[in-house]
């Protein structure tokens, strides 16, 4: 994979992971909940955000907003 290609696809996952950090900072998930959240470039230059160990919980709110996110 190209340098150009990485840069590409951290910038895609780094974008995605900050995404889903304030999504979960506006449900008032506590930080320690998503702190493990983070951008992986594989080595064939895929994107990925890395959720991590979520707690039950959180998953379940993710869940619920994703279910109807005019709840809130």
């Amino acid at each position: 994979m190209d340098m150009q290609t990485w840069r590409d696809s951290w910038t895609r996952a780094t974008d995605a992971a900050e995404a889903i950090r304030a999504a979960l900072a506006a449900l008032d998930v506590p930080e320690a909940a998503w702190s493990s959240v983070r951008p992986v470039v594989t080595k064939t230059g895929r994107a990925y955000v890395e959720l991590g160990t979520v707690p039950a919980d959180v998953v379940e709110q993710i869940a619920e907003a994703l279910r109807d996110p005019l709840a809130r």
